[in-house]
């Protein structure tokens, strides 16, 4: 009887582990699918968007917009460093996932 109750617990161990590490993974696949359909560009991407790439949350979305409007926009992708909480690491991690173009020119 031991064994059979060793034996359900170690499958629960197991199933629940495995619940949890599919649904993180599905979160951050779901994160870099968003980011990966097309580089976003730092000088014109949305709150929103800048939130879709991984290990970017509301506030430094909100510090991306700020650099780039007071710095009259991003000269290159590796000026994202010059934005509080964006490290060398995380630089890293959102290279391939971001551009810098200028910013559309609206129509008169």
């Amino acid at each position: 009887m031991t064994r059979i109750v060793t034996a359900a617990l170690m499958a629960l161990t197991f199933l629940t582990t495995a619940a949890v590490v599919s649904a993180q993974d599905s979160a951050t696949m779901s994160k870099a699918t968003v980011s990966a359909a097309a580089p976003i560009n730092l000088n014109s991407a949305t709150s929103t968007q800048l939130e879709a790439l991984p290990g970017i949350g509301a506030k430094t979305a909100e510090r991306i917009i700020e650099y780039r409007q007071k710095n009259g926009g991003f000269k290159k992708i590796e000026d994202l460093m010059n934005v509080r909480g964006i490290g060398e690491k995380t630089f890293l991690r959102l290279k391939p996932l971001i551009t810098v173009a200028p910013p559309k020119a609206t129509e008169r």
